[in-house]
């Protein structure tokens, strides 16, 4: 079962959050998210910024992702799979729960960003009809330079 989180949820996705992110501790970069407090994703949740969604299997969460929407534009980012959980396609059927959510608002057009060095993750999204559209170099909030690709999927109208 997906779901739209609610606040009770803000820490079952931040742990999951920090659970899927910690093997990217000792890239030449370490992800930001490894050290993103809980205050982060409580605060933009309450501020309306954010929402997230969790992943449940027999009642036990084990993926979550967060998004936000400008417009006609959808972007997520942090999805979140812990190792222990990889491999039954939870990271895909939040995509397609998310891809289901963004039409029934309106909302036609899908976007993330990765590292560039993930080749992993760029091939999942590739998968399952995303295109790089763009690469950037962006600082994220550890002040660190990281090379990013900017992915985006249009969906039908």
């Amino acid at each position: 079962m997906i779901k739209l989180g609610n606040e009770a949820e803000i820490v079952i996705a931040h742990k999951l959050m920090k659970e899927a992110f910690e093997e990217y501790r000792y890239l030449e970069v370490p992800s930001s998210a490894i050290n993103e407090p809980l205050d982060t994703l409580r605060d933009s949740f309450r501020n309306g910024l954010e929402k997230f969604i969790v992943c449940y299997m027999d009642g036990n969460p084990f993926g979550s992702l967060r998004f936000n929407t400008k417009g006609q534009t959808l972007y997520f980012s942090r999805v979140s799979v812990p190792p222990y959980a990889r491999g039954r396609g939870i990271a895909k059927s939040m995509l397609s729960w998310l891809e289901d959510y963004a039409e029934k608002e309106g909302i036609h057009k899908l976007l993330c960003k990765v590292r560039s060095s993930l080749t992993h993750n760029v091939r999942l999204y590739q998968s399952i009809g995303y295109t790089v559209t763009k690469e950037e170099i962006v600082t994220n909030s550890n002040n660190f330079s990281v090379n990013i690709v900017v992915m985006e999927k249009l969906l039908k109208q």
